[in-house]
């Protein structure tokens, strides 16, 4: 029998991540006795195999691609390089897994972290590991992990996910990467810095397909002109694989052909955290995808038990799934403390592609402005109108910005450029509290950035810019 623990927690975390140790931190500040459980490595997808490893790996694939683009000689260090990068990531991870998971839940009086695989069992008792733990509410925190599509032969075949991609420590010659979204191109660029021979594979007819498509066409040439094959359209019918690889037949256009490559890497989606959990049991409903089904406050179909992060299907960015675990603890301890608690706003949610140049979006897309009964206006500045560019030679891309006809009200804002993801913060602020585009442009902005971009744009609303001398 499952031995009892002698405390009794006010909040029960399942899941280290970035929902789950929000949720910790935010409980510990409401004066709760918290406990969080973590049946694997603690730090959830973020640190260990999803935002720092993947961003170290472009850093590292960016810096060999511009030594190498100037010294072609270095072409044959490229296994050399990747051995010391993936060096530098083990290291990295680790130091921020200890400094921003281990020492922060550490650091906070009355937060208890619990080793074991969790499952609920009713009437407030969750098993984790070996115990059974007491707790009033518990916050369902677990993430989500890559999913394979139903393609015949893949399962049989086995496949590169990100996260085993991440970990390959020879270079393979070819990689055909399925999934053309943030996650496919991102390593699909790195591995071809790496001088990897990519081919990508979209079933959409473009890459980012939910992106606005100017901006999806113009990083799809971007990414074509450093030798990244992308087949959009695309279907793959069967997966085979050999001792010299994998065999993929691909239907597109209305014709059908065999591609091969030395490693697959398939990046066409994810799939929820939740085996072993017990949920159906416990009574928390879940969608058709098998995400746990929650409202703005985190609730679950249980009173007793909430969610929060990737587990519920929302974006899957961090910074997302932590604003959730906030308002997940607070709701779930708002009968105990008397503390208010407010609803997710997700209304205005940034995101970022971080190819070379970057893609960076918040709001609406032009398209579907338009679909949402807004009469809108358009600007668009190439980003070889931006001074930053002339300086650095990075002139590849352009900012599309959407705003109504009525008052000039900012409803969107695309930046595919160097640096898009440190510039989008201020389109996102424009955003959340209703600016226009007369008040971007108004505002001063530093000369020679990146962000002088924005205020171009804005300007491009009323006035040719390129009329226009250096700042005026």
């Amino acid at each position: 029998m499952a031995r009892a623990e002698n405390s009794h927690h006010d909040l029960l975390i399942i899941g280290t991540g970035g929902a789950g140790t929000a949720a910790a931190i935010r409980g510990a500040e409401l004066g709760a006795r918290v406990a969080i459980a973590e049946g694997t490595v603690v730090g959830g997808t973020c640190v260990n195999v999803g935002c720092i490893p993947s961003k170290l790996l472009l850093e590292a694939a960016a810096h060999f691609h511009a030594a190498r683009s100037s010294f072609p000689a270095l072409a044959s260090e490229a296994r050399a390089a990747w051995q010391q990068a993936q060096a530098r990531k083990g290291a990295v991870i680790e130091r921020l897994r200890q400094e921003k998971y281990l020492d922060v839940l550490a650091g906070y009086e009355g937060v208890t972290l619990l080793r074991g695989e969790a499952a609920l069992l009713g009437a407030g008792r969750v098993r984790v590991g070996e115990a059974v733990v007491g707790a009033r509410k518990v916050v369902i925190a677990t993430g989500a992990a890559p999913a394979l599509p139903p393609v015949p032969g893949l399962a049989q075949g086995g496949a590169l996910t990100s996260t085993s991609a991440m970990e390959l420590k020879v270079l393979p010659a070819s990689l055909i990467v399925l999934g053309a979204g943030a996650v496919g191109l991102e390593l699909g660029q790195a591995f071809a810095r790496f001088g990897v021979k990519v081919t990508v594979i979209e079933a959409e007819a473009r890459i980012l397909p939910a992106e606005d498509p100017e901006l999806s066409n113009a990083l799809a040439n971007a990414l074509a002109a450093e030798g990244l094959e992308l087949r959009t359209g695309a279907r793959v019918t069967r997966v085979e694989r050999d001792t010299t690889g994998y065999r993929l037949d691909v239907a597109q256009g209305g014709t059908e052909e065999t591609l091969r490559a030395e490693q697959l890497l398939v990046a066409t989606g994810r799939r929820p955290a939740t085996a072993g959990l017990g949920l159906e049991a416990a009574g928390v409903e879940v969608d058709a995808r098998g995400f746990v089904r929650v409202d703005g406050f985190m609730r679950t179909s249980n009173p007793g038990v909430f969610a929060a992060g990737d587990v519920t299907g929302a974006p899957q960015f961090v910074y997302l799934a932590a604003a959730a675990g906030r308002v997940a603890a607070e709701a779930a301890l708002a009968d105990l403390t008397g503390a208010p608690s407010v609803p997710l706003d997700a209304s205005v949610v940034p995101r970022v592609t971080f190819t070379d140049p970057q893609l960076a979006a918040v709001g609406l897309t032009e398209a579907q402005a338009r679909a949402a009964g807004h009469a809108v206006q358009v600007a668009t500045l190439p980003a070889a109108a931006i001074p930053r560019a002339a300086v650095t030679g990075s002139d590849r891309g352009l900012i599309k910005l959407v705003a109504d006809v009525a008052g000039g009200r900012l409803l969107g804002a695309h930046l595919l450029t160097a640096n898009a993801g440190d510039v989008i913060g201020e389109a996102t602020l424009a955003l959340r509290f209703g600016l226009t585009s007369a008040d971007l442009a108004s505002t001063l902005h530093p000369y020679l950035t990146w962000a002088e971009g924005v205020k171009l744009a804005a300007q491009a609303f009323t006035q040719d810019v390129t009329r226009l001398s250096c700042c005026a």
